[in-house]
Protein backbone atom coordinates (compact mmCIF):
# COMPACT_ATOMS: atom_id res chain seq x y z
CA UNK A 1 0.00 0.00 0.00
CA UNK A 2 1.53 3.72 -1.18
CA UNK A 3 0.04 6.94 -0.95
CA UNK A 4 0.83 8.97 -4.27
CA UNK A 5 0.99 13.06 -3.32
CA UNK A 6 -0.42 15.19 -6.37
CA UNK A 7 0.34 18.85 -5.07
CA UNK A 8 3.02 21.50 -4.31
CA UNK A 9 6.59 20.72 -3.08
CA UNK A 10 5.56 23.18 0.07
CA UNK A 11 2.68 21.02 0.82
CA UNK A 12 4.60 17.58 0.64
CA UNK A 13 7.48 18.88 3.03
CA UNK A 14 4.41 19.31 5.70
CA UNK A 15 2.88 15.65 4.63
CA UNK A 16 6.04 13.47 3.95
CA UNK A 17 6.88 13.46 7.35
CA UNK A 18 3.51 13.33 9.08
CA UNK A 19 3.31 9.66 6.72
CA UNK A 20 6.36 8.58 7.82
CA UNK A 21 5.23 9.11 11.76
CA UNK A 22 2.50 7.26 10.96
CA UNK A 23 4.26 4.49 9.24
CA UNK A 24 2.84 5.03 5.92
CA UNK A 25 4.68 5.18 2.53
CA UNK A 26 4.62 8.24 1.09
CA UNK A 27 5.02 8.84 -2.94
CA UNK A 28 5.64 12.81 -4.31
CA UNK A 29 4.88 12.64 -8.21
CA UNK A 30 4.16 10.45 -10.44
CA UNK A 31 7.59 9.82 -11.93
CA UNK A 32 8.47 8.58 -8.58
CA UNK A 33 6.64 5.56 -8.90
CA UNK A 34 8.71 2.67 -9.64
CA UNK A 35 5.51 -0.03 -9.29
CA UNK A 36 2.14 1.80 -10.05
CA UNK A 37 0.34 -1.45 -8.55
CA UNK A 38 1.14 -0.35 -5.21
CA UNK A 39 -0.96 2.77 -5.39
CA UNK A 40 -4.20 2.37 -3.18
CA UNK A 41 -4.55 5.94 -2.53
CA UNK A 42 -3.89 9.35 -4.41
CA UNK A 43 -4.02 13.47 -3.79
CA UNK A 44 -4.74 15.29 -6.49
CA UNK A 45 -6.59 18.90 -7.51
CA UNK A 46 -7.62 17.02 -11.03
CA UNK A 47 -6.44 13.43 -10.98
CA UNK A 48 -4.06 11.79 -13.66
CA UNK A 49 -5.72 10.88 -17.09
CA UNK A 50 -4.77 7.41 -17.10
CA UNK A 51 -5.97 6.16 -13.85
CA UNK A 52 -5.74 2.74 -14.73
CA UNK A 53 -1.92 2.62 -14.78
CA UNK A 54 -2.84 2.05 -10.80
CA UNK A 55 -4.78 -0.95 -10.90
CA UNK A 56 -5.24 -1.37 -7.20
CA UNK A 57 -6.42 2.61 -6.74
CA UNK A 58 -9.06 2.77 -3.72
CA UNK A 59 -9.65 6.29 -3.11
CA UNK A 60 -8.70 9.99 -4.93
CA UNK A 61 -8.81 12.99 -2.27
CA UNK A 62 -9.45 15.96 -3.52
CA UNK A 63 -7.14 18.83 -2.48
CA UNK A 64 -10.04 20.78 -1.62
CA UNK A 65 -13.42 20.75 0.14
CA UNK A 66 -15.20 21.36 -3.45
CA UNK A 67 -14.99 18.37 -5.72
CA UNK A 68 -17.21 19.88 -8.75
CA UNK A 69 -14.22 20.14 -10.91
CA UNK A 70 -13.85 16.28 -10.56
CA UNK A 71 -14.06 13.91 -13.46
CA UNK A 72 -16.01 10.81 -12.81
CA UNK A 73 -14.11 8.12 -10.72
CA UNK A 74 -13.42 4.51 -12.54
CA UNK A 75 -15.39 1.69 -10.96
CA UNK A 76 -14.35 0.80 -8.08
CA UNK A 77 -12.35 4.40 -6.78
CA UNK A 78 -14.23 6.86 -4.19
CA UNK A 79 -14.03 9.98 -4.00
CA UNK A 80 -13.14 12.27 -1.27
CA UNK A 81 -13.29 15.69 -0.54
CA UNK A 82 -10.46 17.24 1.80
CA UNK A 83 -12.41 18.01 5.28
CA UNK A 84 -10.17 20.66 7.75
CA UNK A 85 -11.33 22.67 10.40
CA UNK A 86 -9.61 25.48 8.86
CA UNK A 87 -11.89 25.40 5.61
CA UNK A 88 -14.79 25.48 7.43
CA UNK A 89 -13.43 28.28 9.62
CA UNK A 90 -11.82 30.62 7.15
CA UNK A 91 -14.96 31.03 4.55
CA UNK A 92 -17.08 31.78 8.18
CA UNK A 93 -15.15 34.44 8.83
CA UNK A 94 -15.18 35.75 5.02
CA UNK A 95 -18.95 35.19 4.90
CA UNK A 96 -19.59 37.32 7.69
CA UNK A 97 -16.97 39.95 7.09
CA UNK A 98 -18.36 40.42 3.63
CA UNK A 99 -22.00 40.41 5.21
CA UNK A 100 -21.60 42.76 7.74
CA UNK A 101 -19.52 44.94 4.73
CA UNK A 102 -22.70 44.90 3.08
CA UNK A 103 -24.78 45.47 6.27
CA UNK A 104 -22.99 48.49 6.82
CA UNK A 105 -23.19 49.90 3.18
CA UNK A 106 -19.44 49.75 2.78
CA UNK A 107 -19.98 49.73 -1.02
CA UNK A 108 -21.33 53.31 -0.55
CA UNK A 109 -18.47 54.25 1.85
CA UNK A 110 -15.81 53.70 -0.27
CA UNK A 111 -17.32 55.33 -3.38
CA UNK A 112 -17.41 58.71 -1.33
CA UNK A 113 -13.84 58.09 0.31
CA UNK A 114 -12.57 58.28 -3.24
CA UNK A 115 -14.47 60.99 -3.73
CA UNK A 116 -13.01 62.63 -0.93
CA UNK A 117 -16.72 63.07 0.63
CA UNK A 118 -18.01 63.05 4.22
CA UNK A 119 -21.29 62.15 4.72
CA UNK A 120 -23.11 59.45 7.13
CA UNK A 121 -25.73 57.41 6.24
CA UNK A 122 -28.20 55.67 8.75
CA UNK A 123 -26.80 52.50 10.73
CA UNK A 124 -28.61 49.64 10.70
CA UNK A 125 -29.16 47.35 13.60
CA UNK A 126 -28.49 43.59 12.82
CA UNK A 127 -31.42 42.59 14.77
CA UNK A 128 -34.38 42.52 12.49
CA UNK A 129 -31.86 42.25 9.41
CA UNK A 130 -32.90 38.85 7.72
CA UNK A 131 -30.13 36.51 6.26
CA UNK A 132 -30.91 33.68 3.97
CA UNK A 133 -28.07 31.39 3.96
CA UNK A 134 -28.64 28.83 0.77
CA UNK A 135 -26.68 25.59 1.65
CA UNK A 136 -26.41 24.75 5.10
CA UNK A 137 -23.75 22.02 5.43
CA UNK A 138 -20.74 22.23 7.56
CA UNK A 139 -20.09 25.39 6.49
CA UNK A 140 -23.38 26.81 6.13
CA UNK A 141 -24.28 25.63 9.67
CA UNK A 142 -21.44 27.18 10.79
CA UNK A 143 -21.73 30.92 9.41
CA UNK A 144 -25.59 30.72 10.45
CA UNK A 145 -25.25 30.07 13.79
CA UNK A 146 -22.50 32.76 13.77
CA UNK A 147 -24.46 35.32 12.38
CA UNK A 148 -27.74 34.42 14.43
CA UNK A 149 -25.52 34.95 17.77
CA UNK A 150 -24.61 38.88 16.51
CA UNK A 151 -28.49 38.97 16.38
CA UNK A 152 -29.11 38.30 12.84
CA UNK A 153 -32.28 37.14 11.53
CA UNK A 154 -30.83 33.80 9.91
CA UNK A 155 -32.79 31.34 7.73
CA UNK A 156 -31.26 28.50 5.60
CA UNK A 157 -31.97 26.32 2.57
CA UNK A 158 -30.86 23.12 1.19
CA UNK A 159 -32.08 20.25 -0.87
CA UNK A 160 -33.24 18.16 2.29
CA UNK A 161 -33.90 20.59 4.76
CA UNK A 162 -32.17 18.87 7.28
CA UNK A 163 -32.02 21.10 10.46
CA UNK A 164 -29.81 23.01 11.68
CA UNK A 165 -30.04 23.97 15.44
CA UNK A 166 -31.60 27.19 16.20
CA UNK A 167 -31.89 27.81 12.41
CA UNK A 168 -34.97 27.50 10.58
CA UNK A 169 -33.95 25.39 6.96
CA UNK A 170 -36.48 25.73 4.31
CA UNK A 171 -35.79 22.17 1.96
CA UNK A 172 -35.94 22.24 -1.93
CA UNK A 173 -40.00 22.91 -2.55
CA UNK A 174 -39.44 25.81 0.19
CA UNK A 175 -37.40 28.02 -2.14
CA UNK A 176 -40.10 31.03 -3.35
CA UNK A 177 -40.70 31.61 0.85
CA UNK A 178 -36.71 31.11 2.24
CA UNK A 179 -35.49 34.04 -0.61
CA UNK A 180 -38.57 35.90 0.51
CA UNK A 181 -36.79 36.30 4.22
CA UNK A 182 -32.92 37.25 2.49
CA UNK A 183 -32.42 40.63 2.84
CA UNK A 184 -28.66 39.23 2.74
CA UNK A 185 -28.75 36.34 0.30
CA UNK A 186 -25.48 34.32 0.94
CA UNK A 187 -25.02 31.28 -1.13
CA UNK A 188 -22.84 28.52 -0.14
CA UNK A 189 -24.07 25.45 -2.35
CA UNK A 190 -22.11 22.82 -4.09
CA UNK A 191 -22.08 22.65 -7.73
CA UNK A 192 -24.31 20.49 -9.37
CA UNK A 193 -26.46 19.83 -12.50
CA UNK A 194 -29.47 21.42 -10.40
CA UNK A 195 -27.61 24.55 -8.65
CA UNK A 196 -25.71 25.48 -11.82
CA UNK A 197 -26.70 29.03 -12.74
CA UNK A 198 -29.06 29.17 -9.88
CA UNK A 199 -28.18 33.09 -9.20
CA UNK A 200 -30.57 34.49 -11.51
CA UNK A 201 -32.68 36.69 -12.93
CA UNK A 202 -35.83 34.27 -11.77
CA UNK A 203 -34.17 33.81 -8.41
CA UNK A 204 -32.86 37.57 -7.70
CA UNK A 205 -37.25 38.84 -8.34
CA UNK A 206 -37.83 36.87 -5.46
CA UNK A 207 -35.87 38.57 -2.96
CA UNK A 208 -36.88 41.45 -1.17
CA UNK A 209 -36.34 44.67 -3.38
CA UNK A 210 -32.66 46.17 -2.52
CA UNK A 211 -31.24 42.66 -1.47
CA UNK A 212 -27.62 42.43 -1.19
CA UNK A 213 -25.48 39.30 -2.62
CA UNK A 214 -22.78 37.18 -0.50
CA UNK A 215 -21.18 34.68 -2.84
CA UNK A 216 -18.84 31.96 -1.75
CA UNK A 217 -20.04 28.98 -3.80
CA UNK A 218 -18.91 28.45 -7.00
CA UNK A 219 -18.96 30.88 -10.20
CA UNK A 220 -21.17 28.91 -12.17
CA UNK A 221 -23.88 29.46 -9.89
CA UNK A 222 -23.74 32.64 -10.72
CA UNK A 223 -25.58 34.92 -13.89
CA UNK A 224 -23.29 37.75 -14.08
CA UNK A 225 -25.77 39.40 -16.60
CA UNK A 226 -28.36 39.05 -14.34
CA UNK A 227 -26.38 39.98 -11.95
CA UNK A 228 -25.60 43.49 -13.44
CA UNK A 229 -29.41 43.85 -14.78
CA UNK A 230 -30.35 43.24 -11.07
CA UNK A 231 -28.10 45.57 -9.65
CA UNK A 232 -28.83 48.30 -12.34
CA UNK A 233 -32.69 47.56 -11.70
CA UNK A 234 -32.46 48.48 -7.82
CA UNK A 235 -33.40 44.63 -7.54
CA UNK A 236 -30.26 43.78 -6.03
CA UNK A 237 -28.33 46.84 -4.01
CA UNK A 238 -24.83 45.68 -4.02
CA UNK A 239 -23.09 41.94 -3.77
CA UNK A 240 -19.90 40.77 -2.68
CA UNK A 241 -18.21 37.79 -4.34
CA UNK A 242 -15.33 35.53 -3.94
CA UNK A 243 -16.05 33.19 -7.18
CA UNK A 244 -17.08 34.72 -10.53
CA UNK A 245 -17.62 32.78 -13.77
CA UNK A 246 -15.32 32.96 -15.68
CA UNK A 247 -12.73 32.97 -13.24
CA UNK A 248 -10.43 34.62 -12.99
CA UNK A 249 -12.75 37.81 -14.80
CA UNK A 250 -11.26 39.29 -17.86
CA UNK A 251 -9.37 42.55 -17.06
CA UNK A 252 -12.16 44.42 -19.11
CA UNK A 253 -15.16 42.92 -17.14
CA UNK A 254 -17.79 45.13 -16.03
CA UNK A 255 -17.92 43.69 -12.12
CA UNK A 256 -14.29 45.32 -12.13
CA UNK A 257 -15.62 48.97 -12.14
CA UNK A 258 -18.86 48.37 -10.52
CA UNK A 259 -18.66 50.18 -7.08
CA UNK A 260 -21.21 48.21 -5.98
CA UNK A 261 -19.52 45.25 -6.34
CA UNK A 262 -16.60 44.13 -4.39
CA UNK A 263 -14.56 41.04 -5.42
CA UNK A 264 -11.81 38.68 -3.72
CA UNK A 265 -9.60 36.40 -5.88
CA UNK A 266 -10.95 32.99 -4.27
CA UNK A 267 -9.11 33.40 -1.29
CA UNK A 268 -12.32 32.85 1.38
CA UNK A 269 -10.30 29.67 2.67
CA UNK A 270 -7.12 27.66 1.82
CA UNK A 271 -6.39 24.27 3.52
CA UNK A 272 -4.36 24.03 6.39
CA UNK A 273 -1.70 21.64 4.99
CA UNK A 274 -1.35 20.21 8.41
CA UNK A 275 -5.13 19.60 8.86
CA UNK A 276 -5.16 18.01 5.01
CA UNK A 277 -3.12 15.86 5.72
CA UNK A 278 -4.91 14.82 9.15
CA UNK A 279 -7.42 13.86 6.99
CA UNK A 280 -5.81 11.90 4.70
CA UNK A 281 -4.33 9.72 6.76
CA UNK A 282 -7.59 9.39 8.47
CA UNK A 283 -9.17 8.46 5.25
CA UNK A 284 -6.07 5.59 4.52
CA UNK A 285 -7.06 4.79 8.07
CA UNK A 286 -10.92 4.42 7.25
CA UNK A 287 -9.97 2.59 3.79
CA UNK A 288 -7.99 -0.17 5.78
CA UNK A 289 -10.69 -0.86 8.23
CA UNK A 290 -13.36 -0.83 5.65
CA UNK A 291 -14.84 1.96 7.63
CA UNK A 292 -17.20 5.06 6.06
CA UNK A 293 -14.33 7.45 4.77
CA UNK A 294 -14.44 10.84 5.90
CA UNK A 295 -15.34 13.51 3.19
CA UNK A 296 -16.79 10.72 0.92
CA UNK A 297 -18.45 11.91 -1.86
CA UNK A 298 -21.78 10.95 -3.32
CA UNK A 299 -20.85 11.43 -7.30
CA UNK A 300 -24.60 11.15 -8.17
CA UNK A 301 -25.33 13.78 -6.26
CA UNK A 302 -21.96 15.90 -6.39
CA UNK A 303 -21.32 16.34 -3.24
Amino acid sequence: MAFLFLSTPERAAVWGPMFEDAGERFIVGEDAVTDPAEITHLMCWLPPKDLGRYPNLKVVIGSGAGVDHMPKMPEGVTLVRTLAPGIDEMVRDWVVMATLMLHRNMPTYVQQARAGQWQSHAVPRARGTRVGIMGTGRIGALAARTLADMEFDVVGWSRSGRPVEGIQVFASDGLDDFLAQADILICLLPLTDETRGILNETLFAKLPHGARLVHAGRGAHLDMDALKQALDDGVLTSAMLDVTAPEPLPENHWAWRDPRVFITPHIAANTDAAEGARHALAVVRASRENAELPGQVDQNRGY
